[in-house]
């Protein structure tokens, strides 16, 4: 009877003393081993959208051009719109210059004038055979002619394209970003294996 309390109490000892083991074992943290780190994304409450917004900045930049972009708050734009822009007419104006040139002499040789400046030399004197003949005055003409013309188009496709950024900038600047759809890197510890996953969440609520 004694021998049987005895291993009773031996056991149960025994069983007192694994059971506080496991229980420090698990509060023991591993080493070596990483972390559980989720990184989200940070995501700003968008402001109420403005349906009439991208028609304003639109009308802005029709009346003048690089006023849309400034009421969307991208000033760095203004000078892109006013270079491309003012290089558009700056080509048209010298082009419409040189085919004028070129022009009242050609009126005045079908007019039987021999006045032009082409029948003068770079210093005045009058030439008995001008530097360039009718012929080319014509040709001068169709050049300078379309020239001219194309670089009207290049002009009013910048103004275009100014109206359009304007419009599409509005647009974007009203995208819709809140927290039921975000999408995110995250990085765990598998508590299986020990390893860590890496992977890419998304989240969309409705």
């Amino acid at each position: 009877m004694q021998n049987k309390i005895l291993i009773t109490g031996i056991v149960a000892c025994l069983l007192c003393c694994f059971s506080a083991f496991a229980q420090d074992k698990e509060k023991t943290p591993k080493k070596n081993l990483p972390k559980e780190v989720v990184i989200d994304t940070l995501v700003s409450v968008s402001k109420p959208i403005d349906a009439l917004s991208p028609a304003k900045a639109a009308f802005y930049s029709a009346i003048l051009p690089g006023l849309g972009q400034a009421y969307n708050k991208k000033y760095w734009k203004i000078p892109i719109v006013y270079g491309a822009i003012g290089t558009g007419i700056y080509f048209y104006i010298d082009n419409n210059k040189q085919y004028n040139r070129f022009r009242d002499a050609y009126k005045r040789r079908l007019a039987g004038y021999t006045d032009d400046e082409f029948y003068f030399d770079s210093q005045g004197n009058q030439l008995t055979t001008p530097r360039v003949s009718t012929d080319r005055l014509e040709d001068a003409q169709k050049l300078y002619r379309s020239n001219k013309e194309i670089s009207l188009l290049v002009t009013i496709g910048f103004y275009a394209l100014n109206i359009i950024d304007a419009n599409v900038d509005a647009h974007l600047l009203q995208y819709n970003v809140d927290e039921n759809l975000t999408l995110s890197p995250h990085y765990e510890l598998n508590p299986k294996d020990a390893l860590s996953n890496l992977g890419l969440t998304l989240n969309f609520k409705f």
